[in-house]
């Protein structure tokens, strides 16, 4: 696989010694891979050390059973972070500028990764004021995406996020700031710099968007602030919306997007698996409703797949809980008679539906159409 020299993302002077790891050119590719297997490493020797003590002794407790679901987790994300960075550097993507509500979109991601932040202990600061932007709405939400990981990566206990708007020239910025924890203090599945992975596929999610990145890290204190060029002012969005974008083939355009699986039958499993193999997205599988609220204890996904089967009583109060708590969280019904894509209204709540036996060449567009609406 060849790589394009990646130059550094316009900044104020040069990088901190933790994120030393943004060089450009081939040194950079070869450190990039060598990180990718170090950071991988970390989290499977653990989880492989765990798996052979249950091996030997036959049992396994909750604690211990969580913690090799987190590292195996953790695992996945270093290895879809990795996919993306190749994605977004080799230059397959074509951007669709339209006008976001920066606010309300971090906002909701926010809200969909309420439940992660709880398990960690993390105390989130909000001060928001009103943005719109002219921007890529799919590459604007992976963005977002990116910063919560990286943050959630490393933030001790707090993390304050901030919206704000700078006189001239007029541009929003979206600033984070927490305590991180000290390289010394790293626990063994983490690891040494916040130059990780997930911080590469921010750099160049911000890189390939134009955003201007700054990022400064002193006394353990991490600060980063992205300012958008196109943000909305009075008369510019028009303009801005008839610019020319970036052309060419649009690979993975849902990359990293967590879709969770209800379903009880092996075949429909393996048809959605084989359907969503080359999507990019992170999937998972139950086999019920239970399994689906002990999934999401620890945090909700972007979209789900339901077999219609499963809709009953217990799944209607379940997705009426997750609705509460994240409005955009998107919902596709498998059903045994329905056909190619159509939106129906189940129980007061709008649903998209596609057959049991199309979903092969019905679900890639069904997801698009819905996660592009909570993008």
């Amino acid at each position: 696989m060849d790589l394009p020299d990646l130059p550094d993302v316009p900044g104020k002077g040069p990088a901190a010694p933790a994120f030393a790891a943004d060089r450009s050119g081939a040194d950079g590719f070869r450190e990039l891979v060598g990180q990718l297997g170090r950071e991988l490493a970390a989290p499977m020797t653990s989880a492989l050390e765990r798996i052979n003590a249950f091996a030997t002794s036959g049992r396994i407790d909750r604690a211990g059973l969580r913690a090799l679901r987190e590292e195996i987790e953790h695992a996945r994300r270093i290895g879809l972070n990795a996919q993306q960075i190749s994605r977004f550097a080799s230059g397959r993507v074509r951007q669709k500028p339209e006008r976001l509500n920066l606010t309300q979109t971090l906002r909701d991601a926010l809200a969909q990764r309420s439940r992660e932040t709880a398990s960690r202990g993390i105390d989130l600061r909000q001060e928001l004021k009103p943005a719109e932007l002219i921007i890529d709405a799919s590459m604007c939400s992976a963005l977002l995406q990116a910063l919560l990981d990286w943050s959630f990566e490393h933030a001790r206990s707090q993390i304050e996020f901030r919206i704000d708007l700078k006189s001239w020239p007029e541009r929003a910025r979206l600033t984070c700031r927490f305590a991180h924890i000290p390289a010394d203090e790293l626990p063994t599945l983490g690891s040494t710099t916040l130059g990780t992975v997930s911080w590469q596929l921010l750099h160049r999610l911000a890189q390939t968007l134009g955003l201007v990145l700054q990022h400064e890290d002193k006394a353990g204190n991490a600060q980063l602030t992205l300012e958008f060029p196109r943000t909305v002012s009075e008369g510019r969005a028009l303009l801005e919306l008839d610019e020319p974008c970036h052309t060419g083939p649009n690979s993975q355009p849902m990359a990293g997007q967590h879709v969770l699986v209800i379903a009880s039958r092996r075949e429909t499993r393996n048809a959605v698996r084989d359907t969503l193999r080359s999507m990019g997205l992170m999937v998972d599988y139950v086999g019920s409703i239970d399994e689906a609220r002990q999934f999401s204890s620890s945090g909700l996904p972007h979209a789900v797949l339901f077999e219609a089967a499963l809709a009953g009583e217990n799944f209607r109060k379940l997705r009426s809980e997750w609705s509460q708590e994240v409005p955009t969280l998107a919902f596709i019904e498998i059903s045994e008679q329905g056909r190619e894509l159509e939106v129906c209204d189940i129980g007061g709540q709008r649903t998209s539906r596609i057959g049991r036996d199309v979903i092969a060449s019905a679900l890639p567009s069904a997801l698009m159409f819905e996660l592009a609406k909570t993008g």
